[in-house]
Order: C-alpha cells, then sequence, then structure tokens
C-alpha cells in the first residue's frame, strides 16, 4: 500500500517502557486498555497510515469509533486454530482470562469478541481461505475510490457467500 505501518502494541510498550506482560502485570488489563485507547486515537488522527490493531481494540467504544472515522477498517479474521498456530509461543502475550488453557482461552476470547468485530469492519477471510494480505494491499492500491461494498463484491463476488452484514454505512474515499 505504500503507506507507514504503526503497530499500537509497539507504540503501547514504546510508550511505556515496559512489555505488555510488565504493563499487565504491575497496572492490570484496564491500564493496558487505557494506553491502547489512547495511542489508538493518536494513530487513527493521523493521514495515510495502515494501523495494526491488537485483537483487544474492539473492547472498547472510542477505538471502533476512531477507527472507523479515519478510515477503512478491515477484520482478518481465522480461527481458534490458526490463531494459536500464530501467537501459542509468543511471551509476549499475558493471559486475557488467567482461567484457561491457551486454546481454551483463545476459542472463548474470539466468541466474546466476534459480535464486536462483526459491528466494526468488513470480516476478511484468512488468505488460505478466499483473500490473502498481498492480495487485499494490490486491489486496495488499484482500486482507491472503491466503496466498501465494491470491495466486498471483490472478496465475496456476487453469488458466493457473505458471512458478514455490515450495519454501518462508510464513506467513500
Amino acid at each position: 500500500l505504500n503507506r507507514p505501518v504503526v503497530s499500537l502494541d509497539e507504540e503501547i510498550v514504546r510508550r511505556a517502557g515496559m512489555t505488555i506482560p510488565e504493563i499487565v502485570a504491575a497496572h492490570g488489563w484496564p491500564h493496558f486498555r487505557d494506553l491502547e485507547e489512547d495511542a489508538c486515537r493518536t494513530a487513527a488522527a493521523q493521514d495515510g497510515l495502515v494501523i495494526d490493531c491488537g485483537g483487544g481494540v474492539v473492547e472498547r467504544l472510542p477505538n471502533i469509533d476512531s477507527l472507523r472515522s479515519s478510515g477503512r477498517v478491515f477484520w482478518l479474521r481465522a480461527t481458534p486454530t490458526t490463531i494459536v498456530g500464530r501467537i501459542g509461543g509468543d511471551s509476549s502475550r499475558p493471559s486475557l482470562t488467567g482461567r484457561r488453557s491457551f486454546t481454551e482461552e483463545v476459542a472463548e476470547v474470539l466468541e466474546r469478541r466476534t459480535p464486536l468485530y462483526e459491528r466494526m469492519a468488513p470480516a476478511i477471510e484468512q488468505c488460505q481461505e478466499i483473500l490473502n494480505s498481498v492480495e487485499l494491499g494490490k486491489f486496495l492500491a488499484a482500486h482507491p475510490d472503491n466503496t466498501d461494498e465494491e470491495l466486498t463484491d471483490h472478496v465475496f463476488p456476487p453469488g458466493t457467500q457473505n458471512p458478514f452484514i455490515n450495519p454501518y454505512p462508510r464513506r467513500r474515499y
């Protein structure tokens, strides 16, 4: 896309001078979410960025409002198995519930967050199922003025099943 990428998690770590597990251990998840909300608001206020959000960004409505008001938002949907395979060995991710196995926790958190993701953004299936991020980047670069409905038609061509309903209209870019 030839745009700068901002990782909210990396920005939070940079600002706090602590890793995410250290932030959560010292101050708890609510404090981390406060830092995330501030980083989200700051990043969303800038033009031309691709913002890489952690999965919990949907936990607070101000984050959703900030992101949706500043540009296109996409949810790269993945199954619990895919998520566990990607982040299972990542020691920079503290437990979200502290009560279950990692696999059970991922499934539980994903089940709770899925309605929030669905309200926030069109779902873009993982690359092995429909589309990969390189294809999405090429499509967006080639079609900068497309509406989300036109993007949806590209991702889910007419006649195929569109697995989401987006109740929020988007502005044209």
